[in-house]
C-alpha cells in the first residue's frame, strides 16, 4: 500500500506459482495500463488456460540456453548418496543436500557427515539467526564447505557455479 511507482511500463513476475490469484491482481491494480511479463518453468493450470483460450499471450522456450547440461534425477539409498557426494568432491565441487525439515535438520547433517567423513558438512536454514546463517553461507561460498545441508532458502538466486550436485 505503501509503494508508488512512477511511469511504471513493465512489470515483470518471476517464479509466478509462488504467487497467488490476489496477489497478481493487487499487482495489476499498480497500474492499469502496464504490460506484465509473467515467468514460469511450472504450469499453472489459471494462467495456461487463460492463454489457451486468447486472454493472455504465451511464449514456450522450447530450446535450453546454450551449453545447458540436462538435469538428472535419481531416487537414492544411503550409498549412492555416499557415491554421490564422493563423485562431486573428487572432482572439487560442493553438494547442495536439501532436507526442508528444520526441527532434525541437524540429524540429517550428522548422517551425511557420517557417510562422507572427510567432508566438511554443514546445514542452513531460514530460521537461524542472521549472522550465523550469513557466516555459514560465506563459508559455502568460498569452498569452506563441502556439503551444505538446506532447506530450500538456497532457491533465493545464489549461484555458486562449484556446486553441481542436489541432492
Amino acid at each position: 500500500k505503501d509503494v508508488s511507482i512512477k511511469n511504471l511500463g513493465l512489470l515483470i513476475v518471476d517464479e509466478e506459482q509462488r504467487f497467488g490469484v490476489t496477489h497478481k491482481e493487487k499487482i495489476k491494480q499498480l497500474k492499469k495500463d502496464v504490460d506484465v511479463l509473467t515467468l514460469s518453468a511450472t504450469p499453472i493450470p489459471r494462467t495456461l488456460h487463460m492463454s489457451l483460450i486468447g486472454i493472455r499471450d504465451m511464449s514456450v522456450l522450447e530450446e535450453p540456453p546454450v551449453d545447458r547440461v540436462p538435469i538428472q534425477t535419481y531416487v537414492l539409498d544411503e550409498e549412492m548418496i555416499k557415491e554421490a557426494i564422493h563423485r562431486e568432491l573428487a572432482r572439487n565441487g560442493q553438494v547442495y543436500y536439501v532436507y526442508n525439515r528444520v526441527n532434525n535438520i541437524d540429524e540429517v547433517t550428522n548422517t551425511i557427515a557420517r557417510l562422507v567423513p572427510e567432508a566438511n558438512v554443514a546445514y542452513a536454514h531460514g530460521q537461524m539467526k542472521e549472522r550465523e546463517l550469513e557466516r555459514i553461507m560465506f563459508d559455502f561460498i568460498n569452498g569452506e564447505i563441502d556439503v551444505l545441508v538446506s532447506t530450500t532458502i538456497i532457491e533465493t538466486g545464489l549461484d555458486i557455479s562449484n556446486v553441481n550436485t542436489m541432492i
